[in-house]
């Protein structure tokens, strides 16, 4: 079945087959998975700047609707760190009807780039833009938990990270060491509990040693409960936010910046888990899943969600088959929040501070984002870039600036990877033997009055320019000028205007202007455009032996006879580093 079809992969499962043993292993992988998605579905919410049952609303909605749509056998969807950083600057600048808002167009725009198969190109994001925003987000998330984990005496954390800099600066003097103890040994134990199994996940182990330490040893520290009230563990009602159609241009922008996150995590957790399963996934029918499940969630309170990365591993790792075991860790995760979702405020804010500062390192990759620098300038130059604007401006602003100056140096790549010169013609009396092409122009013998002019690569509107500067090194006017363009696979508006710039010049000069090697895409653009026509059908040739041949007729040469001299190429543009 195509990878593209738009075919939920819960459908392909139940037509395979599905058997009491297959279930056994979905029912324990997604047990676990739902107990790891707690406590981090918890401080996802906290972190974005809403209410704590907010983030399990999103982890049951979400989830479920997203293993069930699911193009992936065993993704696992709900709340991740990556959305943190928008959430906060969504709900701050225009409230949860704002957010509830932008998620629900970034849920349609998901579900249209679904329909209309754009689930490949998503796929072309350049890596550096995705390492320097990935490393981007962590910083900000990193940052965005220092006051809770050294439990600074702060009223609000700037959204800023400069302004985030400045006030943890001026009440450093306030910190807690109650928390500061609390916070670190969270760390210790999610780092190292792994070590002893990796069937209890260790955030959750830290959330019930230090839950149980505050009271026992009366420590004077922050908890969900003291900031946020009650946690509500009861099932999330119907919420429908107030629409302003003047609201929602203002919101697109955020929307966009969903969407293309959403879409991205989505399907690079899908990827993973086809390395991890040996699968294939279908990444259009992913992105209708995330559009689905965005659409749905805010719509009981939720947030933002995605394919979880991590989740989706250790839902692999568990032994899950296929995507009952994402409906089972949602399943799970409600019936927690309903018989234990009040225990929920004695967590205290410096263990989730901990456990996002874990998660914030783990999402850097720092190693990644280390050996980057050993990439070409260019590279280095968007992930710098990506990075910087991440942290110091907008993610929005970093991903849109990061894919068009990643696009603009790939033009340019391209463009200095393109070859364009002319060769001057002189009798050859022997090929040059250190030339393995059976068809290069040294091995042809050009007579006097004709020139012949090659492009090597691509030719589109960044190659343009440097074909018209070579084309004016050719200090005499030629009675006929041969185009080779046996490696030019496509043309663009600007390169075939160009090219009849340069038919153009030739019938000023008295010239014939002959094509040679002419592929299909370039020969169908120049018909299109009428350009063939002026040229005239009878001066494009199969190849330049056959140009040649045409040639000597024009200019009235007769056949040559081998003599002294070599044919000299006399101009060349190449690539840089090129000789």
């Amino acid at each position: 079945m195509s990878e593209s079809k738009l075919e939920p992969k819960l459908l392909t499962v139940i037509r395979e087959g599905y058997n009491g043993q297959t279930f056994f292993k979905d029912l324990t992988a997604g047990l676990i998975v739902g107990i790891v998605a707690l406590p981090l579905a918890i401080a996802f919410a906290i972190a974005s700047g809403v209410k704590p049952e907010q983030g399990l609303y999103t982890a049951i909605i979400a989830g479920f609707i997203i293993s069930v749509l699911s193009g992936s056998r065993v993704q696992i969807g709900g709340p991740t760190g990556a959305f943190i950083v928008i959430i906060y600057g969504i709900v701050q600048k225009y409230g949860y009807d704002g957010l509830v808002i932008a998620t629900i167009l970034a849920g349609i725009m998901l579900i249209i780039m679904g329909v209309v198969k754009m689930g490949a190109v998503l796929k072309y994001i350049p890596y550096p833009v995705t390492v320097g925003f990935t490393a981007g987000i962590a910083v900000i998330i990193a940052t965005g938990q220092l006051k809770d984990f050294f439990g600074l005496h702060m009223d609000k954390v700037p959204s800023e990270f400069l302004g985030k800099v400045e006030e943890y600066a001026k009440h450093i003097g306030t910190i807690s060491p109650a928390a500061a103890l609390l916070g670190l040994i969270t760390i210790v134990i999610v780092m190292l509990w792994p070590r002893v199994t990796r069937r209890v996940p260790g955030s959750l182990v830290a959330i019930v040693v230090t839950t149980a330490a505050v009271p026992f040893l009366g420590l004077p520290v922050e908890t969900i409960g003291s900031r946020f009230g009650t946690v509500s563990g009861s099932l999330p009602s119907f919420h429908l936010p107030s629409v302003s159609w003047s609201r929602i241009p203002e919101l697109l922008s955020p929307a966009i910046t969903i969407a293309l996150l959403a879409g991205i995590e989505s399907l690079l957790s899908a990827v993973v888990a086809d390395g991890m399963t040996g699968r294939r996934h279908r990444s259009n029918m992913e992105l209708v899943a995330q559009g689905v499940a965005n659409i749905a969630a805010p719509l009981f309170g939720g947030i933002p969600a995605t394919g979880a990365i991590a989740r989706t591993a250790t839902n692999i790792k568990n032994g899950a088959l296929s995507p009952v075991a994402g409906i089972i860790h949602a399943v799970t995760l409600l019936l927690i929040m309903l018989f234990f979702g009040k225990w929920a405020a004695l967590i205290p804010m410096a263990t989730l501070a901990g456990i996002l500062l874990v998660v914030s390192y783990n999402m850097s990759e720092w190693h990644l984002f280390v050996k980057m620098f050993k990439s070409p300038k260019s590279d280095i130059a968007v992930m710098v870039a990506t990075f910087s604007l991440t942290v110091l401006v907008d993610l929005t602003v970093a991903i849109q600036a990061g894919v068009v100056l990643a696009a603009i140096l790939f033009m340019k790549r391209m463009a200095d990877v393109t070859q364009v010169g002319y060769i001057t013609s002189m009798m050859g009396d022997e090929p040059d033997t250190t030339d393995q092409d059976p068809n290069a122009i040294r091995r042809f013998t050009v007579p006097e009055g004709v020139e012949v002019f090659e492009v090597n690569g691509p030719f589109f509107f960044g190659a343009a320019d440097r074909f018209k500067h070579v084309l004016q090194l050719i200090v005499r006017k030629p009675q006929v000028l041969i185009l080779r363009m046996r490696t030019v696979l496509a043309m663009d508006a600007t390169s075939l205007r160009a090219l009849e710039e340069v038919y153009e010049q030739t019938r000023r000069d008295n010239a014939v202007l002959l094509l040679a090697g002419v592929h299909t895409q370039p020969l169908i653009a120049m018909n299109r455009s009428g350009l063939l026509e002026k040229i005239g059908a009878d001066n494009v040739h199969e190849n330049v032996s056959d140009a040649l041949k045409a040639a000597r007729v024009m200019v009235g040469a007769a056949q040559p006879t081998r003599q002294g001299g070599h044919v000299q190429e006399v101009a060349w543009e190449l690539a840089p580093g090129k000789s």
